[in-house]
């Protein structure tokens, strides 16, 4: 897991000033029936899932007031090269796509890590101030299954920064 992924699971919420605990139902639960608040027994040799990361496909939309388009190329360069998770990155004056791989332990520690992802790098990549305007984030098997089903977002070629 990417240093500052577990950091996600429970914190406090912007400008609330209460800690906040993020819950999820695991596969595991599912499994036992805790999601629906009944208990069945696990069949013998079936043994518990671990919790281990698993990978997520990041899509994370931004968009603001009209900035240079060499300066937005520059700073998503730098964001790439800083952050080399990074698949690839499309952009115009006015708003941007990052789209990566992000490993985490569940889809809530995955969503926090992009949805901090701009705001945390805008300085140091010298990013232009736009504001989030969406977020996917899906896993592994669901994007290769939109792939092979000629859904989705088509693999990331080539890698890197390009104007859409």
């Amino acid at each position: 897991m990417r240093p500052g992924a577990a950091e996600s699971r429970g914190g406090a919420s912007p400008g609330s000033g209460e800690e906040r605990a993020l819950t999820c139902v695991t596969t595991s639960d599912a499994y036992d029936g805790q999601a629906s608040g009944q208990r069945s027994e696990r069949p013998s040799g079936v043994e518990e899932p671990t919790d281990v990361p698993r990978l997520w496909h990041v899509t994370l939309s931004v968009s603001g007031g009209e900035a240079p388009l060499t300066e937005v190329r520059r700073g998503l360069e730098q964001l790439a090269h800083d952050h080399p998770f990074l698949l690839t990155s499309r952009y115009a004056t006015d708003h941007a796509e990052i789209r990566y791989w992000e490993e985490a332990r569940d889809l809530h520690d995955a969503a926090a890590v992009a949805l901090r992802l701009w705001g945390e790098h805008r300085q140091s990549a010298r990013l232009p101030p736009w504001e989030i305007v969406g977020l996917e984030v899906i896993d592994r098997e669901t994007y290769h299954q939109r792939i092979a089903e000629g859904h989705g977002p088509l693999p990331a070629t080539p890698v890197g920064v390009h104007p859409f």
